[in-house]
């Protein structure tokens, strides 16, 4: 089932929720609404739901106006971050409930359910518990048992919400894979909130970024990733570091020292600039006394001093701080810190210490102008 969302607005007193929100889902897609806390993501998978009703707008399900279809009516399936399994019922029993309240004319007989419910757990691979209790189960089984009850109704529609956020994380990362090929085998149409960049860009086939009610940006996890629309969705997909300057004579003169290439540069003499560059984007050298940290036909560099080294696997974290900043302590900054990623060999090769001064330059950034703030 295709979904559409036409300029959906919802308002709580003075708080705006969704601002005007348009959106497009292919039948069989599986879409992440993802957003910081207060963003609006879940108000909009609640009115998806027919939980909430818009102030305005419009939700289509394969180009049927359904804004004021009851949710019962809307055949959507729920999970929920805390499961909402029923604790004095079997698992067999939970996954089945479903089943068993339909009207008695759409009723399945108790034969056909026990069937399918045994076909589902096995399809979540926990048939073997089927005459256990929630309080039995890990939390990872629980969620496994939580959808294997939202599906059991056949829904149209698939709907979660924070499904893995109540679980540690390497289950969290277990239940991702799973749910990513269950989604294979089935195709039913799925929108799942989340917080975590990483579940998002990992599981969906399309991630939709949103910040204060509005669609900040919509694409595959790669197009995401490689090319954020704006500083809100570069600064919340993953670690970054930010650099501010000035456009000047044709390149992005930076406050740290650093001097960056860039096309709109030529015509923005004087605009505030912001520069993101990803740890793992930057590259790591020694510095030598009287070096200069600019390079031939590159980006210059960042003369910086090695703070603090965290190596895990097969990673070295660097935490540096910009030679600018070192010089006067006053007016050091805890957000001052520069995060660099290099492989722990590379590091473990180079012999670096704590303390050491380097310079790092950017392989790749990218660069947002503030044309407001020109000069």
């Amino acid at each position: 089932m295709s979904i559409e969302i036409r300029n959906v607005s919802k308002q709580f007193g003075s708080f705006r929720a969704l601002d005007d929100v348009s959106l497009n889902i292919a039948s069989g897609e599986l879409i992440a609404l993802l957003g910081p806390s207060g963003c609006g993501k879940t108000t909009l998978l609640r009115i998806i739901a027919g939980l909430e009703t818009p102030d305005a707008g419009s939700i289509h399900f394969s180009g049927a106006d359904t804004t004021d279809v009851h949710v019962r009516e809307r055949g959507v399936g729920f999970v929920f971050q805390h499961y909402a399994l029923f604790r004095h019922m079997t698992v067999f029993d939970n996954v089945a409930f479903g089943l068993r309240m339909k009207p008695r004319k759409e009723r399945p007989s108790e034969a056909v359910i026990r069937q399918k419910v045994m076909d589902l757990l096995t399809l979540v691979q926990l048939d073997w518990i089927a005459d256990r209790y929630p309080s039995q189960l890990s939390g990872g089984q629980r969620q496994r048992i939580a959808l294997a009850r939202a599906l059991a109704v056949e829904p149209k529609v698939l709907l979660l919400d924070e499904p893995f956020g109540a679980l540690d994380a390497k289950v969290r990362k277990e239940l991702r894979r799973w749910l990513r090929r269950l989604h294979d085998e089935l195709h039913v149409t799925s929108i799942f909130v989340t917080h975590d960049q990483e579940e998002a860009l990992e599981v969906a086939d399309r991630v939709v970024v949103i910040n204060q009610g509005r669609i900040e940006q919509e694409g595959t996890p790669q197009q995401v990733w490689d090319n954020p629309a704006s500083p809100f969705v570069y600064g919340f997909l993953g670690d970054v570091n930010l650099f501010q300057g000035r456009a000047s004579g044709g390149r992005i003169h930076l406050d740290d020292g650093m001097q960056l290439d860039n096309p709109d540069a030529a015509s923005a003499d004087g605009t505030r600039a912001f520069a993101y560059v990803r740890p793992h984007e930057l590259d790591v050298e020694r510095y030598s006394p009287g070096q200069t940290p600019y390079g031939q036909g590159r980006p210059s560099g960042m003369v910086a001093q090695l703070v603090r080294v965290i190596v895990v696997g097969p990673v070295a974290r660097l935490e540096l701080v910009a030679e600018s900043a070192t010089q006067n302590a006053d007016n050091a900054q805890p957000g001052a810190v520069i995060e660099a990623q290099i492989s722990a060999r590379q590091f473990h090769d180079m012999g670096l210490r704590e303390g050491e001064t380097l310079v790092v330059t950017p392989r790749r950034a990218k660069v947002f102008l503030d044309h407001a703030a020109g000069i």
